[in-house]
């Protein structure tokens, strides 16, 4: 049998429903990744909609994700106002490490918890991670320094499940709908971002930074539950496949996409150095009434957002939407440099920050997901998220220091200069290809 009938049977057996929690790792040792004349057909909507255990698996991960992130994405807004009042706070340096030490330690850990859930099954891992997450939630809410809350913040890091999770996606769904539940785990992220900007000034004021800490680790605890009680457990793999992992890591498509999240946290995190005390000293707003500049603009970037995601997935046109979101990412910087003289010119840069951010948080999983070798998505995703977590705590650190010794026009063309960068990568990057109309 050629692999054409190979293939063909295996998408016949998807299609009828069962195995459709069978892990990837399972599959039959001759399947690798689909022949070139059925790659359009792969990416092409199937007349069978996902089943009531997919839509399930991808609304309960979807959640858990945006539980653990909502709790990360809590401090953001706020930290560098908070800061100051505790012991070492005044150090710009350091407050730039609160905010993105715990990106160093998931870079650490994203690939050895990948392959733990590859040999002890997905959930434990996944609940280990959440554990040590609410562990370093609480240790940074009883701290009295910056020292102590970046030691909380290294602890929340290690509980690195992205890579966990998103490969648990991939067991408890069939090929042709992984991609809806990748954007959806992204999707999410992006909502739960924005809503954290909304919140927190709200929170801080009301509870305090500490009780921002605990309601973290909360949140964390309510995801092992969720966990636990939502979603399916897929069976473990018989074998686990060796991956060429030098292939995936200098694939350069994969490449663009690994470098393009990378700019995109560091991008974001730099900013959250910069834009609270630019509100409370240009915009002359004090934290809790940052809500008024941050509602506005998020409510208005999901305007744009969605048209935009709907342009590049049902007509064709991923890739001019993606370099867009590139280039909106470049213009804030500019903006906020040049002409963020007022709270409502913060307000507008801050909307299209938000526009290229939301978008690109969609975008980036998906395709991930769609250009990865079928053997090798698991590796794939790994290096991603390992590479997420790297720009998280690069853009704290050098953000912080270069705010320190230079100031925030420094931080905001160090951004633009990397944006420019990735938006170079993007315009020679070829896009999947498109969905054929059902």
């Amino acid at each position: 049998m050629g692999n054409r009938e190979i293939y063909a049977a295996s998408v016949a057996k998807e299609i009828t429903g069962a195995d459709c929690c069978r892990s990837a790792s399972a599959a039959p040792a001759k399947i690798r990744s689909p022949p070139a004349f059925l790659w359009p057909r792969m990416l092409s909507p199937v007349p069978d909609p996902m089943t009531r255990t997919e839509r399930r698996a991808g609304m309960a991960l979807a959640s858990i994700f945006g539980l653990r992130m909502f709790g990360l994405f809590l401090i953001l807004p706020v930290f560098a106002i908070y800061a100051p009042t505790v012991a070492g706070g005044n150090d710009s340096l350091m407050v730039g490490l609160a905010l993105g030490a715990y990106g160093l330690t998931q870079a650490l850990f994203q690939i050895p918890y990948g392959i733990a859930s590859d040999r002890w099954g997905r959930k434990p891992v996944i609940i280990a991670g959440l554990l040590l997450f609410a562990l370093g939630s609480v240790v940074a809410a009883m701290a009295t320094s910056i020292y102590w809350i970046i030691a909380g913040r290294v602890i929340q890091g290690a509980g690195a499940i992205s890579a966990a999770v998103t490969a648990l996606a991939a067991d408890l769904t069939r090929e042709q709908h992984r991609t809806k539940i990748m954007a959806m785990i992204g999707s999410t992220i992006g909502l739960v971002f924005a809503l954290s900007l909304i919140i927190a000034p709200l929170l801080y004021v009301q509870l305090g930074m500490a009780g921002i800490f605990w309601l973290t680790a909360i949140l964390a605890l309510a995801a092992i539950v969720l966990l636990a009680k939502a979603v399916p457990s897929p069976p473990l793999p018989h074998r686990i496949v060796r991956t060429a992992f030098r292939e995936v890591l200098l694939d350069g498509q994969l490449a663009r996409l690994n470098f393009g999240v990378l700019a995109l946290h560091m991008m974001q995190t730099a900013l959250w150095v910069v834009v609270p005390p630019l509100l409370v000293e240009v915009g002359g707003l004090p934290v809790g009434q940052h809500w008024q500049v941050y509602l506005p603009a998020v409510l208005l970037s999901f305007v744009v957002m969605v048209p935009a995601i709907i342009a590049a997935e049902k007509y064709g046109q991923m890739k001019p939407v993606f370099v867009g979101a590139i280039l909106c990412l470049v213009v804030v910087q500019g903006g906020l440099a040049w002409f963020g003289d007022d709270k409502y010119a913060i307000g507008l840069w801050l909307m299209v920050f938000f526009c290229g951010f939301n978008i690109m948080e969609a975008m980036q999983p998906s395709l991930i997901s769609r250009l990865a070798p079928v053997e090798a998505k698991g590796t794939a995703l790994g290096i991603y998220n390992t590479t997420q977590s790297i720009g998280l705590f690069l853009g704290g650190a050098l953000g912080g220091g270069l705010m320190k010794h230079f100031g925030a026009g420094v931080v905001q063309s160090f951004c633009a200069i990397l944006g420019l960068v990735w938006l170079w990568l993007a315009a020679t990057m070829t896009p999947p290809a498109r969905r054929a109309s059902s």
